[in-house]
């Protein structure tokens, strides 16, 4: 039997940024959960915060550098004692720094792979364990097309995601006979936001033709892989838009 489900649960949002992270957080929001959304900048988040509760959602905002073992373990003990258990964990930082495998340096490799594997191991390690004895909860990596091949000039990004895939499934393999729903989603494609829009002007261009991915179609997504039935679990899950090529 599926255990019950606690009646306060929140939705801890690991990289709540401006477009895909605060659309994640919107939306499990407005499903009742409790948004804990962090990063490293807490006065960055007061915006989605507001507008949550305006909605008649309730949200908390984290400043914290998910690299430092101490802040996680710090983070995930004030949000199980102070709001509610954490019911669902989505793991949505970037380090997406392209560079010539020829001027690559190995600080800059390694803050990548800090950045998107370090991070998701810390993270997904300690909501994991207070999920296990919970028997339930969902853990959701995002992550993209570089952890499936690598690109030229993505040597780092490439090889972090190809990790943080690898960690998805190793923790599926363990998490999923306790009742731990563990899922990775490969981006593949611009998404609507404002560096996009700023940098690559011709590509967002392609927005009136739905070919770049909606922040908000992206969370909906999140949240139908939450809500599944365990009897029919997607593990991996790409979305992309239409004209993408792949």
């Amino acid at each position: 039997m599926n255990p019950l489900p606690p009646t306060k649960q929140a939705a801890l949002i690991v990289g709540a940024g401006d477009a895909t992270g605060s659309a994640i957080a919107r939306r499990f929001a407005r499903e009742g959960l409790i948004a804990c959304a962090t990063r490293r900048d807490a006065d960055k988040l007061q915006p989605l915060i507001k507008e949550i509760e305006a909605s008649g959602g309730q949200a908390h905002g984290f400043a914290s550098d998910a690299r430092k073992e101490e802040q996680v373990i710090a983070l995930v003990e004030q949000i199980e004692r102070d709001i509610a258990p954490i019911e669902v964990m989505v793991f949505n930082i970037g380090a997406n720094v392209p560079c010539s495998i020829l001027e690559e340096t190995a600080r800059k490799y390694f803050k990548i792979w800090e950045m998107a594997t370090l991070s998701g191991f810390l993270v997904g390690r300690e909501v994991a364990k207070r999920m296990v004895q919970r028997q339930r909860g969902t853990i959701i990596f995002t992550g993209a097309t570089a952890g499936l091949r690598g690109s030229a000039n993505f040597a780092a990004f490439a090889g972090a995601k190809h990790a943080l895939r690898a960690l998805a499934q190793s923790m599926a393999r363990e998490l999923g006979p306790k009742n731990i729903h563990v899922a990775h989603v490969v981006v593949d494609g611009a998404i609507d936001t404002e560096f996009i829009r700023s940098n690559f002007p011709e590509r967002y261009a392609m927005k009136d033709q739905d070919g770049i991915l909606n922040p908000d179609h992206i969370a909906d997504n999140y949240w139908h892989l939450h809500a599944q039935p365990r009897d029919a679990w997607t593990h991996e899950l790409d979305l992309r838009p239409w004209m993408e090529r792949w």
